[in-house]
Parts: structure tokens; C-alpha cells; sequence
């Protein structure tokens, strides 16, 4: 028996890097960047550092996204004896617009968006985030992102934010995204009872669905599970 979800919300929400958009385009851009002065163990160490000060730097007081990327590098350069060059590091935050959706995506959405009022919440800037989205192919109710509400996942103050313009509680909301540690924890402690882990192909998380987590391969696979 297919599984379903036991539950209509009145929005359904998503993280957008990583879940929606294909975000690996970061590790590739870091092996074309990095890999002629760094092989093996020392070019992996590199993109695990890169990854982990990426969620650190989001953690603090809110600055602009290119900020975020561009200490991320910093920082990953002197763990690693790596010169840093800005000029370096400023091409994660161009490139982050050009990257398109998983193949998934467009299809799973427009099923979903047949029925349902779909939002994003995302750690992105203003001038990146629609050019992401228009490549998702299906409309989107809104769309709101940390320089919007000031705060990075998996801080709780976008979710409050998002929750206030909607005008909704957080047990109305069906959460979705492919990170525990960005979204699913912070969604759980934010009250949102409903929650849909997406475990994309080698995500840096381990996908480990609690009470209410639902986990799916795909967002096609959401679609079906809501009966669409």
C-alpha cells in the first residue's frame, strides 16, 4: 500500500537550496576553483570545511549572503594553508543564480501547486533568489528570504517571520526540505508538526525522520503521497 500523508495544510513550504534548487553545483564549483592546488584527501577536506563554516557563518547576526560565502571561503582557506583570493570566493555567490532546479522538481511542483499554496523560505539574498525560482516551473504563493526576514536558517526567526506574513500557525504549514540540520530540527522545535524530509542523493545530512517526518526520494513522490 502506497503511503500517504493523513494531512491538508494550508501551505506547503520548502527550502530552496538543496531541496528544490540543485545546489552541488557548489562542490563542483569548489573542485574547478581548488583542484589544481589540491588533490585527494586535501581537495575533500577542503569541501567538508567549505560546507561546515558555510552552516557556522549562518549561525551569527545576519549580513548579506555574499558575506556569508565569501568569510565561508576565508576561513576554509587558512584552515587549509590555501591563499584566498576574493575574485575566488565571489564566484560561489555569482554562480548560486545560474544553477536550476533537481529534474524532479518542475513536474512534483506543478501537481502540487494544482492544490496548494506553495511558499519558499530560503537562505538567499533578494537579487539571487528569483532567478532560481523561475526555473522551478510552477507558481509560487510567496517567497522570503534571509535578507527579508534578517536571520538565517536554522536560526527560528525566518520561520516566525513567514508564519506572521502568511497569517498562519506553524501546524498549519507542511515543512519541506532535503537538510535536518537547516531546516527538520528547527521546523520541529518551531511547532510544525508536519515535516517532509526529501533524501537527495548524497545530501550531507543523514536523514533520520522522527515522529511526523515523512521521507521521500523525490518531490513527485510528495505529490503522490497527497493524493495528486
Amino acid at each position: 500500500m502506497a503511503k500517504t500523508i493523513d494531512f491538508e495544510p494550508k501551505y506547503i513550504t520548502f527550502d530552496c537550496y538543496g531541496t528544490l534548487t540543485d545546489f552541488s553545483g557548489m562542490t563542483s564549483l569548489t573542485r574547478e576553483i581548488y583542484g589544481d592546488r589540491l588533490e585527494g584527501e586535501e581537495l575533500e577536506r577542503f569541501i567538508a570545511l567549505f560546507s561546515g563554516y558555510r552552516f557556522d557563518e549562518c549561525l551569527g547576526p545576519y549580513k548579506p549572503y555574499r558575506e556569508v560565502l565569501v568569510n565561508a571561503v576565508r576561513r576554509t582557506c587558512v584552515r587549509t594553508g590555501v591563499e584566498f583570493a576574493e575574485g575566488e570566493a565571489e564566484k560561489f555567490y555569482l554562480a548560486v543564480p545560474t544553477w536550476g532546479p533537481h529534474p524532479d522538481v518542475p513536474e512534483g511542483l506543478r501537481r502540487l501547486a494544482k492544490k496548494y499554496k506553495l511558499v519558499i523560505l530560503s537562505n538567499a539574498s533578494d537579487d539571487q533568489i528569483m532567478q532560481n525560482v523561475e526555473k522551478l516551473g510552477a507558481p509560487f504563493h510567496a517567497v522570503f528570504t534571509a535578507q527579508q526576514t534578517k536571520a538565517y536558517k536554522p536560526l527560528m526567526h525566518g520561520f516566525e517571520y513567514m508564519f506572521q506574513k502568511l497569517g498562519c500557525e506553524p501546524n498549519e504549514c507542511l515543512h519541506v526540505s532535503a537538510s535536518v540540520k537547516y531546516d527538520i530540527l528547527t521546523a520541529e522545535a518551531m511547532g510544525i508538526k508536519h515535516k517532509v524530509l526529501v533524501n537527495r542523493k548524497g545530501s550531507s545530512d543523514t536523514p533520520r525522520p522522527g515522529r511526523d517526518c515523512y521521507e521521500v526520494k523525490d518531490i513527485g513522490e510528495l505529490a503522490s503521497m497527497l493524493g495528486l
